[in-house]
């Protein structure tokens, strides 16, 4: 008995290509290049994320050595009674007796952590006092002490311990670093005894301490 031959009728032509199939889907080529464009774009943010994480960590470590250094400057720190934590009517002004002062009334509103150029109320800084941030003031104490100080105020800005850095005219290379009811002035930025102060008394105001 003679063999039956199979139809080729609806067998694909061997030239034919076959599809490529992803998750069971057909993906062009462009979806192939966008796939590739945030995997390259995933790993540079994810790579900056190291970086950065690293840095953060490295001004940390710094700033903690340079602490631990300056804890004979704690000794010149100037305690003051405190003149109360009153809160002020919205908009009403009030006159400290001391140009930095380190408590009394004030505003409403608080000067957020971070360093300003230009001078801010000195009601909202002392309002930040109270919340246990640093103020610390400064004129043209020069490019690396300032990098020192934009360093720490973006290190720490938490509304509860966090470094406000504002200017204050006719102060030259001197640096003031104020926390409620405490004062440490230095006739030039010294780096250990400014970490020391801040490490003392951030975090520690009467509002709320955390530390």
């Amino acid at each position: 008995m003679p063999k039956l031959r199979k139809s080729r009728r609806n067998r694909p032509p061997r030239s034919a290509a076959r599809p490529i199939h992803w998750g069971g889907t057909t993906a062009p080529a462009t979806d192939r290049r966008t796939n590739l464009a945030i995997a390259i774009v995933a790993a540079v943010l994810l790579t900056a994320a190291g970086v950065y994480g690293w840095q953060t960590l490295s001004i940390r470590w710094s700033f903690d050595t340079l602490a631990g250094r300056g804890a004979e400057a704690l000794k010149r720190i100037e305690t003051l009674p405190s003149a109360g934590r009153d809160h002020l009517a919205p908009g009403q002004a009030y006159a400290y007796p001391d140009p930095f002062p380190t408590s009394g009334p004030h505003d409403l509103s608080w000067a957020p952590p971070g360093l300003y150029e230009t001078q801010q109320s000195p009601t909202r800084l002392v309002h930040a006092l109270e919340h246990g941030n640093i103020v610390i003031y400064y004129d043209e104490p020069g490019a690396a002490a300032l990098a020192s100080l934009r360093e720490w105020a973006a290190l720490y800005d938490g509304q509860w311990d966090g470094v406000v850095v504002t200017p204050s005219p006719r102060l030259g290379e001197e640096i003031v670093l104020t926390a409620w009811t405490k004062t440490l002035r230095l006739e030039k930025f010294d780096a250990e005894a400014a970490a020391a102060f801040i490490d003392a008394f951030r975090g520690r105001g009467p509002e709320n301490p955390i530390r």
